[in-house]
C-alpha cells in the first residue's frame, strides 16, 4: 500500500485468517490518470477521464465479440486497500457502518465493480470511462452489461441502515419509486 490507510474514530478492525480460500489469475491491468487515493474519484460517475483495461496475451483471445457491448462490468481487485476493517466510518457519516452496507474498497475481499462504457478496443486494450480506481490496479473480469438484467430501477440504499429489509419491502409495494427516493439513496446518486 503506498497511502496510509487512515484510521477513524469507531473503525472496528480484524485478525484476517493465515490462508485464502481460492485463488485468483488478474488478467491485466487498469489504466487511469490517479496515483493516489486522494486523487481517485468516489465512483465512475464522477468523472469523464478515459481509461483503459490493458488484457494480458493469455486471456485477449476472451475479449472476442466484446466489441458488441456498449458497456461492461469491470471487476478489479483493490490491492492498496485495507482489508482488515470490518466497520468503518465514512467521512460523511455521524457513526461508524457495516463494511458490507459500503462501496468502500477497505474490505476483507477488496474486490471492485464498475459499469463502464466502451469507448474502443485497440488489440488487447480497452478504453472505457466510467472507473475509479488507481493506476496499475489488478483486472479480474470483463463481462457484458445488460441493461434488461443488470439495471434494477426500484433499488433503494437506506444508507443510515435503519429500515428493516421487511418495511423496505412493504414500502415499495405501497409506494412509488419517487416516494421512496425521498427517504433512501436511489441507485446513481452520489454517495
Amino acid at each position: 500500500m503506498s497511502d496510509p490507510i487512515d484510521r477513524r474514530p469507531g473503525e472496528e478492525t480484524v485478525t484476517l485468517p493465515a490462508s485464502h480460500d481460492a485463488g485468483l489469475y488478474f488478467i491485466g491491468r487498469v489504466r487511469t490518470p490517479w496515483a493516489t487515493r486522494a486523487e481517485c474519484p468516489k465512483n465512475g460517475l464522477q468523472t469523464d477521464a478515459i481509461c483503459t483495461l490493458e488484457v494480458d496475451a493469455t486471456f485477449a483471445p476472451g475479449l472476442q465479440n466484446v466489441e458488441g457491448a456498449s458497456h461492461l462490468i469491470v471487476l478489479y481487485w483493490m490491492d492498496r486497500a485495507a482489508r482488515d476493517i470490518v466497520r468503518q466510518r465514512p467521512r460523511h457519516a455521524e457513526g461508524s457502518r457495516g463494511t458490507f452496507s459500503l462501496r468502500s474498497p477497505a474490505r476483507p475481499n477488496p474486490i471492485a465493480l464498475s459499469v463502464v462504457e466502451l469507448l474502443g478496443i485497440d488489440g488487447a486494450t480497452l478504453s472505457v470511462r466510467g472507473l475509479d480506481c488507481l493506476d496499475g490496479t489488478p483486472l479480474l473480469d470483463i463481462k457484458p452489461y445488460y441493461a434488461t438484467t443488470d439495471s434494477r430501477p426500484g433499488a433503494t440504499v437506506d444508507r443510515a441502515g435503519t429500515a428493516k429489509t421487511s418495511e423496505v419491502s412493504k414500502t415499495l409495494e405501497g409506494s412509488t419509486t419517487s416516494e421512496v427516493s425521498k427517504t433512501s439513496d436511489s441507485p446513481g446518486a452520489t454517495r
